[in-house]
């Protein structure tokens, strides 16, 4: 029955054959030329759809196009009743209709599908459709293979030779029409590479045009602006944001540049800037990878440089126009490059402040010899000094304030050097100040500093001491020369531990340890109104006497060795004796210079000696009533009216005014009197 139903079907197929032999060749003619209008595939395909079921029996059409590299065949399948298939087949893993039918250089004819063995997949998935009969026909170029041309029905052996010669005739035309597909094809790519070559060509310049914008400057702010310029350009976005972490407040800041290239700052404490694009921008700088928004119109990239993640770039169009692949593989380059410039410039603002601050501390650090016990600098064995020396050791470890007073040149600011080298603090600066060598109008700048345009003459911004001074040590020198007007600032200083600078609102904090020094009276200074008291009592937490060279002769002769030693070496001289006649003359003599008057005696001593022996000049050196080898003059008058002075004080208690004052005693206005002990030297002791 199978074979009786078989050979009916074939019957019938060639009845239909022969009642439409020689068919009428305007349909193919049409289809063709349609087809070879076509510049593309997709019109070629369509056209043989249309026309080509006019003419023969096909249930089933089929288009297979090699692409240009010759790897992957292109595929377009048309059924009855319009539904039309395409896509792609991989020809490395299996051997393709095309291929098969090239190797046989001419037609594949199936009369029977469901009867072959070895079918391909594509040919599998016709049979199971119910297509019975299938011709192949190759789209060859001479010995290139284009392709290949299906035609099917669900008829067995459904093809005649004269159709099958007929749809050779129309393959030759379909084959010079894939061929123009073809070319058509390879411009359109050879254009569109073109096109992407001048697009990469042109985001290239930009780039280079980057590059030299952003190296010519190592300023942060300087290159936000320039990255934004250029960035806005290369991939045509409306604002871009910049977030780079504060270390400060922990947070990331905000610096928004609109495409007005108006830059705008806004810090946020805790993740970051409020929003949602702080929000992606937080999340971008935590996972180190892009963030899109919702609609592809927001893109954040994270900046990471040597695996830190220095800031986010954040880039955003308006009208919601998504960001595509090209641009999105070109904004990873900017990124990249960005990264490294941010670098630098943070690393350039680093070494710049790290400089900065070395300069100015080394402007204040000096280099200090300290013995076991640390006090090599102060020489002396006297209990005078001895007893100085229990209350710097007593101090040095405290942060209270130190006052240290005595007659000038008594060594105030070895001690303040010797409490700054035993303390916490003596690996930060230790700044020194000396008011009474400053101007008062430029004293405030010196304490506190000053911002750019404060005053006439301030071109740049300074520091002040106490803010150089910040965890370490300010040593005020001659304190009781501060103006009044300045007073309550030092003592806002020492209360509250803050400052601002001359011309700005913004207040600094400092950590400082103050210890000031002074030749004067303060106690009197106090009581004529010519110091804050408040200020006085403030610094007078622990009072440190240094005691005149003259109440400690005993340590003379040791300062005049060390002296003698000190400058030798400095002169490449040789002092290995200093006769006995002469140090006894310098013992005896009052020094109302202190130890900076023996020390420049001795340095002029170490020039005029031409031996191994310390040679003293007598007579050239005034010794204010202490007798040379030939000289057994009397005191002078200034000598005896400050002895008289100071015998008629100790009388006193050291009580100036009033009736059983000093001044009345000795006949003399409170004024005059005080005039007199400033001009002499006198100085009343402290009892501390």
């Amino acid at each position: 029955m199978i074979e009786i139903d078989q050979a009916e079907n074939i019957s019938r197929a060639n009845t239909k054959a022969e009642e439409s032999m020689i068919p009428v060749y305007d349909p193919p003619v049409s289809a063709s030329t349609t087809a070879r209008l076509h510049h593309g595939s997709e019109g070629l395909f369509s056209a043989l759809s249309a026309e080509l079921p006019r003419v023969v029996e096909s249930d089933f059409i089929g288009l297979l196009r090699l692409d240009h590299e010759g790897f992957n065949v292109e595929w377009q399948f048309s059924k009855a009743g319009g539904v039309t298939q395409h896509g792609v087949i991989d020809g490395t893993e299996e051997k393709t209709m095309s291929a098969w039918a090239h190797e046989h250089r001419g037609p594949r004819i199936i009369p029977f599908l469901n009867q072959e063995i070895g079918l391909r997949k594509k040919v599998k998935e016709l049979a199971t459709g119910g297509i019975q009969s299938l011709c192949a026909f190759p789209l060859s170029d001479g010995p290139n293979c284009l392709g290949c041309f299906l035609v099917g029905s669900k008829l067995p052996a459904a093809y005649s030779e004269n159709e099958i010669r007929f749809l050779s005739l129309i393959t030759d035309m379909i084959t010079s029409a894939v061929n123009d597909v073809a070319k058509f094809d390879t411009l359109t790519r050879e254009e569109d590479n073109l096109t992407k070559l001048k697009v990469e060509k042109e985001r290239l310049q930009l780039l280079l045009d980057l590059t030299s914008q952003i190296t010519s400057s190592s300023e942060l702010p300087h290159l936000v602006r320039a990255i934004s310029t250029i960035v806005r350009t290369l991939i045509h976005c409306d604002a871009i944001s910049f977030h780079l972490p504060d270390k400060s407040s922990g947070s990331l800041r905000l610096c928004v540049l609109d495409p007005n290239e108006c830059a705008s700052t806004s810090e946020k404490d805790g993740d970051g800037p409020a929003g949602n694009s702080g929000e992606q921008a937080c999340e971008a700088f935590r996972s180190r990878k892009p963030v899109f928004s919702w609609d592809n119109s927001v893109l954040t990239w994270p900046l990471v440089a040597r695996n830190q993640v220095l800031g986010v770039l954040e880039l955003e169009r308006t009208n919601k126009r998504e960001f595509q692949k090209q641009d999105i593989d070109f904004v990873r380059q900017v990124a990249n490059q960005v990264a490294i410039v941010v670098e630098n410039a943070l690393a350039y603002a680093e070494i710049r402040d790290m400089k900065e601050k070395l300069s100015r501390e080394e402007l204040y650090i000096e280099n200090e010899i300290r013995n076991e016990q640390g006090f090599d600098a102060i020489v002396g064995r006297s209990a005078a000094i001895r007893a100085v020396l229990r209350k710097i050791e007593a101090v040095a470890a405290i942060d209270s304030t130190v006052l240290i007073y005595g007659e000038t040149g008594t060594g105030k600011e070895l001690v303040a050097q010797a409490i700054h080298a035993r303390s916490p603090r003596h690996s930060n600066a230790f700044v020194k100040l000396n008011c009474a060598a400053i101007p008062t109008g430029l004293l405030e700048s010196e304490l506190f500093g000053h911002e750019k345009g404060a005053f006439t003459g301030a071109i740049m911004q300074r520091t002040g001491r106490f803010e150089l001074a910040n965890h370490g040590t300010a040593f005020l020198d001659e304190i009781g020369e501060i103006p009044l007007e300045l007073q309550p600032k030092l003592l806002r200083v020492l209360q509250e531990r803050e400052f601002e600078r001359l011309g700005s609102a913004r207040t600094i904090k400092t950590n400082a340890r103050l210890i000031a020094a002074t030749n004067r009276n303060l106690a009197i200074c106090v009581d004529e109104r010519t110091f804050r008291a408040d200020l006085f009592y403030r610094l007078n937490v622990f009072p440190i006497h240094m005691p005149p060279l003259r109440e400690r002769p005993e340590d003379i002769p040791l300062l005049v060795r060390h002296f003698a030693q000190h400058y030798a070496r400095r002169m490449n001289r040789t002092i290995d004796t200093i006769p006995s006649e002469t140090m006894e003359i310098l013992v005896r003599h009052s020094w109302p210079g202190n130890i900076r008057e023996l020390q420049n005696v001795i340095e002029h001593s170490v020039i005029v000696s031409r031996g191994p022996v310390l040679h003293v000049p007598l007579a050239d050196i005034s010794f204010n009533g202490a007798p040379g080898p030939n000289n057994t003059r009397q005191k002078t008058l200034e000598e005896a009216e400050r002895e008289h002075i100071i015998s008629t004080l100790k009388e006193t208690k050291w009580i100036i005014s009033g009736p059983r004052g000093a001044a009345a005693r000795l006949g003399l206005n409170r004024s005059t009197l005080q005039f007199r002990m400033k001009k002499l030297g006198i100085i009343r002791p402290w009892i501390v």
